[in-house]
């Protein structure tokens, strides 16, 4: 199944936390909640997007961006698997989307006929945690096989997030990962961040991040 691919200008606005602000607010009065997904590759962003949207469509009408430097493999597995909105954000080989970037892929998607939309982030637990996308919620995904020492390793990323996914649960016995430090020190480096484990997988905790994000768009 083919999908569009935009190929990404670099942002003309030298202050990006304004333009994102005002993205924000524009998202705000179209009704439509953004959410920023971002992780190491191989992390599960898509597998775990995959799993959610097909428990939340029923509920709110979704559109998924996919950023990558190159290909379109994310944004066709999205479309074929959910049969949800999905476009492939190119971004010229820099590793990272801003808020200019962002509107750019939002304006062709469209937003008219969605609440929610989902942005994959590049994979990379560097560049896109320095960049305001203009989303309501940032989300990071930690699988178990990458080692419990990501957040050490990468604070920033966590500061960021409002909602830490640890995806690959069902692989815990194979794995030397202390789940339990894992939280101590995402919660020291931000207190208010919620932590959700899963596995995309087989399904396990799944239930539980459905209800999360039908709690915060208000759709109980």
């Amino acid at each position: 199944m083919e999908v569009k691919t935009i190929l990404l200008n670099k942002s003309v606005f030298e202050d990006n936390d304004k333009e994102a602000d005002a993205l924000r607010l524009y998202l705000e009065s179209k009704g439509v909640f953004l959410v920023n997904v971002m992780s190491s590759p191989g992390a599960g962003k898509t597998s775990t997007l995959v799993s959610l949207i097909n428990r939340l469509k029923k509920s709110c009408r979704i559109g998924v961006m996919e950023a990558d430097i190159d290909s379109d493999v994310d944004a066709v597995k999205v479309k074929d698997k959910t049969g949800v909105k999905s476009v492939q954000l190119h971004t010229g080989g820099m590793c990272h989307i801003d808020a200019g970037m962002c509107k750019q892929g939002l304006d062709e998607i469209g937003i008219e006929d969605l609440d929610l939309v989902f942005l994959e982030n590049v994979g990379n637990l560097v560049c896109p945690a320095e960049y305001d996308t203009g989303a309501h919620l940032n989300m990071t995904i930690l699988s178990v096989p990458e080692g419990d020492d990501k957040p050490l390793k990468y604070p920033l990323v966590y500061e960021k997030c409002d909602l830490v996914v640890i995806n690959k649960i069902d692989a815990l016995p194979y794995f030397d990962f202390d789940f339990e430090e894992v939280k101590r020190v995402v919660k020291r480096r931000n207190g208010k961040a919620e932590i959700i484990p899963i596995s995309a997988k087989t399904g396990e905790n799944l239930d539980r991040l459905e209800k999360y994000f039908i709690r915060i768009l208000n759709k109980e």
